[in-house]
């Protein structure tokens, strides 16, 4: 690996440690209402504060723009974390100067405490030199654990490691090791499906797949533009026929570099976007002039199956279908099925990632069976584009 890991942290009692952790997570009526994220950094919590390190948790809560905002305190979110820990959290109504200062000083070996929310500070985001410095001053270590934020070059998410000795923690050292077996150093072949609403979200993202991966499926509505752009009427379907040379270029680059491009053979089609509406499945040259596809048809899911069936590595961003509503859930689930039991086998190497996708795994109830699924959203994608992660490229270059 090309970046520290607790691994490398030894002797650290009595050692204030600053731990980067990702705590946005929904919160109605004043309760957080899914602890996913809060348990994905606990494994970290618990290794320092057994360690004996004083464990001082930073994060961010919402878009305060720099200023307090009484409703975005990460007060509301430290019972949460005292819950999941088993352990009391202690809290501090800053994350720099006397309140922090006073709060850290207080604190014995082994125990938590969280600062109050760094874009209270307009220096949060600006990655100010002064503001880092003040942060700085609250620890002797640092340690990243919210890959999620690691696209941003913030002075809690970038900044610090310029400062105190730099390292991820488990679960930033799970997401990056699971990437590199995704697109950094995979086992071939790769086979990367990509759905959703829109190409025009996810031009980088298949530009950039092309490149990558030996076939890469395209479903969803995206998929309708791709085959507008090839001369098929999909009829009322979602469609950005605007972008049809924007399709025809990514074919012609997935051409060059001898990338398979998987487009649907067959559609689900509907008069109207409800629960039980009156559905056909026809083929992807006879889409009513009146009807939208909702899905792919069966003949379309044997194609991606078998695509699955030869991958060695498969990345996943994106339902191929309206998952949300049946019958049209139908090709993502016995996709994610198909992968879950081929993952299950030793088989295939499995990382999925982007909210839609997370929640139409869990539908299809595979998500336990992945190899691994990110929580991580615009750093996920913005990984899968190809783009820089200030967050992360910090952590290799301090190695």
């Amino acid at each position: 690996m090309t970046f520290k890991t607790l691994d490398d942290l030894t002797d650290i009692a009595g050692k204030r440690v600053l731990v980067r952790v990702d705590l946005n997570v929904p919160v109605k009526d004043g309760q957080v209402t899914d602890t996913t994220r809060i348990e994905r950094v606990a494994p970290t919590i618990r290794e320092l504060s057994e360690k004996g390190a004083k464990v001082i948790l930073l994060a961010h809560f919402g878009r305060p723009k720099g200023e307090p905002v009484a409703d975005m305190s990460l007060m509301a979110i430290a019972p949460a974390v005292e819950e999941i820990l088993d352990q009391r959290v202690h809290f501090a109504a800053d994350c720099i100067g006397d309140k922090a200062a006073n709060a850290i000083a207080e604190l014995n070996d082994g125990d938590v405490l969280l600062l109050e929310n760094t874009r209270f500070h307009k220096g949060e985001e600006k990655n100010d030199p002064a503001f880092v410095t003040a942060l700085a001053a609250n620890g002797d270590i640092y340690v990243n654990d919210a890959f999620s934020a690691g696209h941003r070059a913030h002075a809690s998410t970038e900044g610090l490691a310029h400062h105190l000795p730099a390292y991820a923690g488990r679960t930033m050292q799970a997401e990056l090791e699971a990437l590199e077996k995704g697109l950094g150093n995979p086992k071939r072949p790769v086979v990367a499906i990509v759905g959703g609403a829109k190409v025009s979200t996810k031009i980088d993202l298949l530009q950039n797949l092309v490149k990558k991966v030996d076939a890469l499926v395209i479903g969803g509505g995206m998929a309708n533009t791709f085959l507008a752009a090839q001369g098929i009427n999909v009829g009322k379907s979602l469609c950005e026929h605007e972008l049809a040379e924007t399709a025809k270029s990514i074919l012609a680059a997935a051409s060059t570099a001898g990338c398979a491009i998987v487009l649907p053979e067959d559609g689900v089609v509907a008069r109207e976007f409800k629960a039980g509406a009156d559905n056909e499945v026809v083929d992807i040259k006879a889409i009513p002039a009146d009807a939208m596809v909702l899905d792919v048809g069966s003949k379309s899911i044997d194609a991606i199956n078998e695509w699955i069936s030869r991958a060695e590595t498969l990345v996943w961003n994106g339902p191929l279908g309206a998952f949300e509503i049946a019958p049209f859930d139908k090709a993502t689930v016995a996709a994610a099925k198909h992968a879950a039991s081929r993952t299950r086998a030793g088989s295939l190497v499995s990382v999925a990632g982007g909210g839609d996708t997370v929640a139409a795994l869990n539908h299809a109830e595979v998500a336990e069976d992945f190899t691994y699924i990110s929580t991580a959203g615009g750093a996920f994608l913005e990984w899968m584009e190809g783009k820089p992660l200030p967050g992360v490229d910090i952590l290799h270059q301090r190695k």
